[in-house]
């Protein structure tokens, strides 16, 4: 699975004239899955997310995560946007091709097991709606913008501890 995740002031999906789903600071991210992804996917994803350092701190450092704000009692919140496009491969041509993005049928309950394993986690978190031509308004934070990849962070070495 990868996600863009852009740390955020507030985000907004709507759909036609109906806004379905709104948070205010937290994470925006825009999550697609491939042929090979596994429910295990989401689940790891979810977890990095929830515990990547990227909020600062009393110094201005990127020492602080989702979790750490939400256990603070800050309010934090997470929206998770379909977007198969993350697939998109450009490299030939002017058309870019999605045959690296799942099929919905596979890619839907992908996404939405990083929902249910994001809200596992305890902040508060809201969704677009899968398939939905969707409008996403953002402001991001910083600008803080990070692009993981299951794929890749799987193959990372172990961090010894510490940061």
């Amino acid at each position: 699975m990868r996600v863009l995740l852009q740390r955020v002031t507030r985000a907004r999906v709507t759909v036609g004239t109906v806004t379905v789903g709104e948070i205010g600071r937290g994470l925006l991210l825009f999550a697609g899955a491939t042929h090979h992804d596994r429910p295990e996917d989401a689940d790891f994803l979810a977890a990095k997310v929830a515990n990547l350092r990227v909020f600062a701190d009393d110094a201005r450092q990127m020492n602080r995560s989702l979790l750490d704000l939400h256990r603070a009692g800050e309010q934090v919140a997470v929206m998770v946007v379909s977007q198969f496009t993350l697939y998109a491969d450009a490299r030939k041509g002017r058309r870019p091709s999605f045959v690296g993005a799942a099929r919905p049928e596979r890619a839907e309950p992908l996404v939405a097991r990083l929902v249910t394993a994001l809200r596992a986690l305890g902040p508060a978190v809201a969704d677009g709606s899968f398939g939905a031509r969707m409008a996403v308004e953002s402001v991001n934070d910083g600008p803080v913008t990070l692009w993981l990849d299951t794929a890749d962070l799987r193959q990372a070495v172990p961090p010894t501890g510490g940061k």
